[in-house]
C-alpha cells in the first residue's frame, strides 16, 4: 500500500511541477551551483533514448507500469515499497504526460544540471527509486543473512 500511496504522490508532484513550469517558465534561470530550469521536451526514454519515436516510447512505457504494478504489489519491506513507489509513480507521471500533456507524446524537461541531460521531477524519482532499490537489495539482503546466520 505505501509503495502506491508514494506513486499516487509522484505523478501528482511530477504534474504539478510540470503544469508550473510550462505556465510560468520562459526562459532558461540559473538556480544556484549547477543547478537551473530550462524547458526541453523529450520523445524518447531516459537520456533521450529513442527520441523520435515517441508511439513506440509511449507503448512500452504502458507496459512496462502494468507490469511494474504487479511487481510493487508484491514488495513487502518498507525500503523496497519506498524504492518500488518513486520507481513507479516516476514512470506513470511520465507516462501521463505523454498521453494527456498535449505534446505530441513528448514529455516536458525542464531540471538543468552542469554536464547532465535536463530532467523532470517524475525522471528524478526513478533515478532515486532505482538506487533505494538497488541498495536495498544489495545491503539489506546481506543485513538479513548475517542475522540469521548469527542466531
Amino acid at each position: 500500500m505505501l509503495a502506491f500511496a508514494i506513486a499516487a504522490i509522484v505523478v501528482v508532484v511530477d504534474r504539478v511541477t510540470t503544469s508550473l513550469v510550462l505556465d510560468h517558465l520562459h526562459d532558461a534561470r540559473h538556480l544556484w551551483g549547477p543547478v537551473g530550469l530550462a524547458t526541453t521536451f523529450n520523445s524518447g526514454f531516459a537520456f533521450s533514448l529513442f527520441s523520435g519515436k515517441a508511439v513506440v516510447v509511449t507503448v512500452l512505457l504502458c507496459i512496462g507500469v502494468v507490469v511494474l504494478a504487479f511487481v510493487v504489489a508484491q514488495v513487502r519491506t518498507v525500503p523496497l515499497a519506498v524504492g518500488a513507489g518513486l520507481v513507479l509513480g516516476g514512470a506513470a507521471g511520465n507516462l501521463s504526460e505523454r498521453i494527456a500533456g498535449g505534446h505530441g507524446g513528448q514529455v516536458p524537461d525542464f531540471i538543468t544540471l552542469d554536464y547532465w541531460p535536463t530532467f523532470n521531477v517524475a525522471d528524478a524519482c526513478v533515478t532515486v527509486g532505482v538506487v533505494i532499490v538497488i541498495a536495498t537489495l544489495l545491503f539489506g539482503g546481506r543485513a538479513e543473512v548475517q542475522q540469521g546466520s548469527a542466531a
